[in-house]
């Protein structure tokens, strides 16, 4: 079997339990302008840890239009396009089934990238077994695995509302904003992009628990994120992540 392998914990930990009841196993990692580096280097780890080869895939997203345009269903052609690439290599390596890390508590109304895994019969066998987020990362830290308590990730498109055109340079200032943050300490949080009156402003979404250390930061963080990133505006969405 072939394994779509994102180095997020879902998919860490399919692909454990695939090693231990595979007869033949590939994991495949597709790099886009999608994906920080980071997300890269996590997953080579992780196959590291495993024993296991890692085969990454370049994927050109952005010259989709109907990707780049960023309507409200792009995550369907996105999944389309990344997983009829990764299709296309196993088949060629002598693999007929793939897998994703899709789980049970994946809502399947929100998410119309499952509509695409659904057409290419790509299966989610954590989803199929009814384990949830939590119970993955329960199994995770019993298996050893360093992403049990790795935050959630959504990749770097969703900090772009829909409609509004993604580009490299939106991408990469992303990126570059969430780098600081961590480099701070934060976890588990969200530069997203709020664009106001033709300029790209940062609303940051953060747990509750983080705000104190926010505010003792703030004047350094406004200065990177709009002298070092380019932002118009560093605002504070207070609605925050849940803890």
């Amino acid at each position: 079997m072939a394994i779509a392998f994102s180095g997020g914990v879902d998919s860490a930990y399919l692909l454990y339990a695939a090693k231990l009841y595979a007869e033949e196993l590939a994991a495949y990692y597709v790099q886009s302008d999608f994906q920080p580096e980071f997300e890269r280097e996590d997953a080579c780890r992780l196959a590291g840890q495993l024993g296991l080869p890692l085969t990454v895939l370049h994927v050109r997203v952005l010259s989709d239009p109907q990707i780049a345009s960023n309507p409200p269903n792009r995550c369907y052609y996105c999944k389309r396009r990344i997983f009829s690439v990764i299709e296309d290599r196993a088949k060629s390596d002598g693999f007929e089934v793939i897998l994703d890390g899709t789980n049970a508590s994946d809502d399947a109304g929100d998410r119309p990238g499952m509509k695409a895994l659904k057409e290419l019969s790509v299966l989610s066998p954590l989803r199929v077994c009814g384990l949830t987020k939590s119970r993955i990362r329960e199994l995770s830290k019993e298996a050893g695995l360093f992403t049990w308590n790795k935050p959630a990730y959504a990749c770097l498109a969703t900090r772009i509302p829909h409609g509004t055109p993604i580009s490299k340079e939106r991408l990469e200032r992303t990126e570059r904003a969430e780098a600081f943050l961590i480099s701070l300490g934060f976890s588990d949080f969200r530069v997203r992009t709020a664009v106001i009156n033709g300029r790209d402003c940062a609303r940051l979404e953060l747990k509750e628990s983080q705000l104190a250390k926010l505010c003792g930061m703030c004047s350094r963080i406004v200065s990177q994120l709009k002298d070092g990133c380019g932002y118009g505006k560093v605002l504070v969405d207070l609605e925050m992540r849940d803890e």
